[in-house]
């Protein structure tokens, strides 16, 4: 099955057949329950959405299929056509738009497309909300307009601009900082949306800028999850070109990843812990982090005397805890930086932005600001299931043959030893297990997750 419904949205492949995949009708359907929802909730004549997409090859079809779903339910679009994950976060309140909709299967390939469905703030919809508009799509209880009562579509492509106008703004960003070091960096936008806005707020900072994949015609030229093992182009263009460091975003720019000038990793979990070191200096608080993400980022907001809480996976649950505990930056270990002074959501704009200002602010090569953070090491590993598997099951086992450690069953099952830590999750995006682990040592990071695959395919019986 690979239309999977969650708190994260709508996502499928593209073709086969209605409700095993994302479909036009699938579209449509989720389309109008969306529409619905907000019709149900939000009491005024004249409901406005923004909808903004990713570069992929079914991201027209869909596009058309989505607008034009919401017009026959008298809602307006605000369409920003080719755009950003957080720059469409950023629209929906500046329009006073009532929801957004951004079209993307974001790290996912090329395949899978999906419906990624927002409140009136920009932010993701809560589990509450998105379970109901399940509801609604299954009920298929929808009421289009007549004629006379049809939605209008007002296109703005304006808003890629407007949204790094808005990260140049922000206090903690010093462009003129930025520019006086002459930084060169290499950029990998995965044939996507990214190719076109981190060069364009690089420029406007100051740096040379040396383009990689920035072309973006939805050919992914690898896969667009900016893990290690994807990202040997770029690694070698950073040496080759004597480039300060290098910039890769996944398709919807809510991901970031550096490699340092070395053409080594600086790794995902360390993006937020370099921009929380930064943000934490010039305004010391609290910090967020799901509980799949490294516990450096713990260590940092503790030398800066804040303190850090972790929530379970998912956006919205960040952003939930942030909220709660007045966290002043936080995201998730994928490189997702999010910094409430602009909105409550995952921008690597925000991120290179804040990067960068701390960069200038060091006499320091990128690769010697990583070696000088809390060294920790991650594992990142996956199972793939079939319909059989029963994983609540698996968990409930794993969970009681460790039931004398220090763990949490918040999300999955996350096993705190003193040293080393794992984390056992069902994907909310794809037919997976995670498993991710993290230890003092690659070596005994990577002991520890191929000990819990076998223990996990042993439960499972694969």
């Amino acid at each position: 099955m690979t239309l999977i419904k969650s708190i994260s949205g709508i996502r499928g492949t593209i073709g086969g057949k209605v409700g095993d995949n994302l479909t036009p009708v699938d579209a449509v359907k989720f389309a109008s329950a969306y529409g619905t929802f907000l019709k149900q909730n939000i009491n005024k004549d004249k409901l406005a959405v923004v909808i903004g997409r990713d570069a992929r090859i079914s991201g027209p079809m869909i596009h058309n299929l989505v607008v034009n779903t919401l017009i026959g339910l008298g809602i307006d679009v605000i369409d920003l056509g080719l755009s950003t994950t957080p720059t469409v976060e950023v629209a929906v309140p500046l329009e006073k738009a009532d929801g957004g909709i951004i079209l993307t299967a974001s790290h996912n390939p090329k395949q899978w497309n999906a419906l990624k469905l927002l409140n009136a703030k920009g932010e993701f919809l809560n589990g509450a909300d998105g379970a109901k508009i399940l509801e609604i799509a299954e009920a298929e209880a929808f009421d289009f307009s007549d004629v006379d009562s049809l939605g209008t579509i007002t296109e703005n492509d304006a808003y890629m601009d407007i949204h790094i106008d808005e990260v140049l703004n922000l206090p903690l960003v010093d462009a003129e900082a930025v520019a006086k070091r002459k930084f060169k960096v290499v950029v990998d936008g995965v044939n996507s949306s990214g190719g076109i806005i981190i060069p364009k707020l690089l420029e406007q900072m100051g740096v040379e800028v040396v383009e990689l994949y920035c072309e973006p015609n939805g050919h992914f030229p690898h896969n667009p999850e900016p893990l290690k093992e994807h990202l040997g182009d770029i690694c070698k263009l950073v040496v080759e070109e004597k480039a300060d460091f290098g910039i890769v975003v996944d398709p919807d720019v809510d991901r970031l990843a550096f490699i340092s000038n070395d053409g080594e990793m600086f790794g995902e979990e360390y993006t937020l812990v370099a921009v929380a070191d930064y943000v934490l200096s010039k305004t010391p608080g609290n910090t967020v982090s799901n509980m799949s993400s490294s516990r450096a980022l713990r260590d940092i907001t503790e030398k800066h005397n804040g303190s850090y809480q972790a929530s379970a996976v998912g956006e919205v649950n960040v952003v939930e805890l942030m909220k709660a505990t007045n966290a002043i930056i936080g995201g998730e270990g994928n490189g997702g930086i999010i910094y409430p002074e602009i909105h409550y959501g995952r921008d690597s704009l925000v991120g290179v932005a804040l990067f960068l200002t701390h960069l200038a602010s060091m006499e320091m090569t990128v690769a010697e600001l990583r070696a000088s953070y809390p060294q920790y090491f991650m594992s990142k590993n996956k199972i793939e299931l079939t319909p059989q598997i029963d994983v609540d099951n698996v968990m409930k086992q794993i969970a009681q043959k460790y039931a004398s450690e220090n763990i949490s069953t918040i999300d999955g099952v996350k096993i705190d030893f003193p040293t080393e830590w794992v984390h056992l999750r069902k994907s909310n995006t794809e037919p997976i297990i995670r498993i991710y682990t993290e230890a003092p040592t690659q070596n005994a990071a990577d002991v520890l997750a191929e000990r819990f695959v076998s223990e996990l395919k042993q439960i499972a019986g694969i």
